[in-house]
């Protein structure tokens, strides 16, 4: 059973369209490609028709990828949610008890991750918790590159920024 899939609609809107240059651009180029390497002649020692052969099949691991995601979607407005506590789409100010570096995260989905922005999954180690932590208070987190202690400084929504302009 798949679990429900939280992202904003930019987030859906981005996959649907990688879904649609899929479909509509890449998979038909490589529809061609394999048409064009049949005509060489000998399969076996044919490395254009192996090549496009197996970007084919990436291209529909993916779309099967990207059906799963889509299919289990919700969509949220995290401008609508109550932001008292940590929750998909808050933003958490944190401090690094040991170091005083100040830290600040944004709860996103999975596909719209992007940590070298702030951006973290929901399903990160981090954000799992993080969730349903409020102003104050002080948490010892367990991540890959060890246990941290943070306290939390400040929850709150802010319009989140995908993209770097």
């Amino acid at each position: 059973m798949q679990q429900v899939q939280p992202m904003t609609m930019y987030g859906y809107e981005k996959l649907q369209a990688e879904v649609k240059e899929l479909k509509e651009v890449k998979r038909p180029g490589v529809v061609k490609a394999i048409e064009e390497a049949l005509e060489h002649g000998d399969l076996k020692e044919n490395a254009e028709y192996h090549a496009a052969k197996e970007m084919q099949k990436n291209i529909d691991n993916r779309l099967a990828e990207l059906s799963d995601i889509l299919g289990n979607a919700q969509i949220v407005d995290p401008s609508e949610l109550a932001h008292s506590k940590v929750s998909f789409g808050s933003t958490v100010v944190l401090e690094d008890m040991d170091t005083e570096e100040e830290l600040t995260y944004t709860i996103v989905g999975g596909c719209e991750s992007n940590p070298d922005m702030g951006l973290i999954s929901f399903n990160s180690p981090l954000a799992k918790q993080l969730l349903g932590k409020e102003e104050g208070d002080e948490i010892k987190v367990r991540l890959p590159g060890g246990e941290k202690e943070l306290e939390v400084l400040e929850v709150k929504y802010q319009e989140i920024v995908f993209e770097c302009n």
